[in-house]
């Protein structure tokens, strides 16, 4: 499957980065001499993503002109007059997508590629007759910048669910996917989060997961963003 439009999860007013973000949007702060959104954005193109929508509501002036110097991809905004989460703010975009698949990326989240582009394998990996949601995961064990106890666990059929009482799930979930518009049937205007359209797919069995098998950061405190600054600064080419 070819998937030509994406979401990028923008519009988080990045407390955990203060005071960075006191003064610009997480998705402008700097990683290794690159912003995040500028990264990400990169990333889409890379795998054949030619619309992105971006949501905006912290600083989103200040967004919305660093995007408008971006030559590829084009790029459609999404502006939150109050915070709307995950899930509304997907929902609220999703004229931007029709009736075909998406890829939805947080804004906060940099990957470097294993031997394949993780992009790529999500849509490989999806299949419209059995899913409504296919999400990236890395284990926790090598999740930079990372610091809760882990979010699914993985069966053989490629299938993702909540860890039971007393099971430790060993795979966080790593802020990129793809979700079908059918995903959000039934949901209401206003904020909600996509975790409750995860444990419904889940219930389904329509949850599908793909290990990442390459180096995932997540950028949410100062302490974070100097790791990754340190791994990255170090790396001599980004793949």
């Amino acid at each position: 499957m070819t998937v030509t439009r994406a979401m990028v999860l923008a519009a988080g007013l990045g407390s955990r980065l203060r005071p960075l973000t006191d003064s610009l949007p997480k998705p402008l702060v700097m990683v290794a001499g690159e912003t995040l959104i500028d990264r990400i954005l990169d990333r889409l193109v890379e795998a054949g993503v030619e619309e992105v929508t971006v949501n905006l509501h912290h600083r989103a002036d200040q967004l919305a002109g660093h995007l408008a110097r971006r030559q590829r991809p084009r790029i459609a905004l999404s502006r939150e007059d109050a915070l709307l989460e995950t899930g509304g703010g997907v929902r609220k975009a999703l004229p931007h997508f029709g009736d075909a698949p998406f890829f939805v990326v947080n804004g906060d989240v940099l990957w470097r590629n294993g031997r394949r582009s993780a992009l790529e394998r999500l849509a490989s990996g999806w299949d419209a007759g059995t899913m409504d949601a296919i999400l990236l995961l890395q284990r926790t064990v090598t999740a930079v910048g990372y610091d809760g106890n882990g979010d699914f666990m993985l069966s053989q059929d490629g299938r993702i669910r909540r860890p039971d009482p007393g099971e430790i799930p060993p795979y966080v979930y790593a802020g990129v996917q793809i979700l079908h518009p059918r995903l959000f049937a039934g949901t209401p205007e206003g904020p909600f989060s996509l975790n409750r359209l995860y444990d419904r797919a889940a219930a389904a069995g329509r949850l599908g997961g793909i290990v990442h098998d390459g180096e995932w950061y997540h950028i949410g405190t100062p302490e974070a963003l100097r790791e990754a600054e340190d791994i990255l600064g170090r790396a001599r080419i980004w793949v």
